[in-house]
């Protein structure tokens, strides 16, 4: 069985040789890079299946390298961020990372937080969904893994994927926040709001015809979020 290869970017040889040897003795293949432009070459080269990356380095930073990752690439990502930057975790966020960690962080930790998003990786074969779902100008076809808004295709990560899934799976339903986040990122992440709201965010920037007043992605207050059913 092939291994689950993860990329690990950051310009500390003590952390990039500590995390190597971790994720090495939890299973995991592990690939290294010193900064962000070498992290693209990484990328571009091995495909890894999930990228660890630092946001502060020399050169190319995180952001930047998250930035043009996202660019034609929905790899999950999980940021590593010094322990007050609110202001860089929240814009990895909305550049599309999948999770996020403040240094110092706890090892073991990272590796549950990896073994969450290779689990959402893989098909829920229990969970029944339409092949397709039409719903004004957004249509999202889950056989063929593509989402069309007016007829044009519209590039979401995998974990804008999941929680589009989730929603237009249980349309007409009320998704409570927790509901979403534990069924999207898992029970660890049941009370955080705000990797939730920018992942909403993300998406109604590339669904909505005016994000700001959503028509597709409704906001129950103090609640949940909800799309309504297509009609029959």
């Amino acid at each position: 069985m092939k291994k689950f290869r993860i990329l690990v970017v950051d310009d500390e040889e003590r952390i990039v040789n500590f995390l190597r040897s971790k994720l090495k003795a939890s299973g995991f293949e592990v690939l290294t890079a010193r900064n962000g432009r070498e992290g693209m070459e990484q990328a571009q080269a091995q495909e890894p299946d999930l990228i660890v990356l630092d946001l502060i380095m020399p050169g190319m930073d995180g952001l930047e390298m998250l930035k043009e990752l996202r660019s034609y690439s929905a790899v999950p990502v999980v940021i590593l961020t010094a322990k007050d930057a609110d202001t860089d975790r929240i814009k990895g966020l909305q550049l599309g990372a999948d999770d996020y960690l403040p240094k110092p962080f706890n090892p073991d930790e990272l590796v549950a937080r990896i073994e969450a998003i290779r689990r959402r990786l893989e098909p829920d074969e229990r969970r029944k969904i339409p092949e397709v779902f039409s719903l004004g100008r957004l249509t999202i076809d889950f056989k063929k893994h593509r989402v069309l808004v007016g007829g044009e295709v519209k590039y979401l990560t995998r974990i804008e994927w999941l929680l589009l899934g989730q929603l237009a799976s249980n349309a007409g339903r009320l998704m409570l926040y927790s509901d979403l986040l534990i069924r999207v990122w898992g029970p660890e992440y049941r009370d955080d709001l705000q990797i939730l709201r920018t992942c909403i965010s993300r998406l109604r920037s590339k669904l909505e015809s005016n994000p700001d007043e959503p028509e597709l992605i409704r906001t129950v207050p103090r609640t949940g979020y909800m799309m309504d059913q297509p009609p029959e």
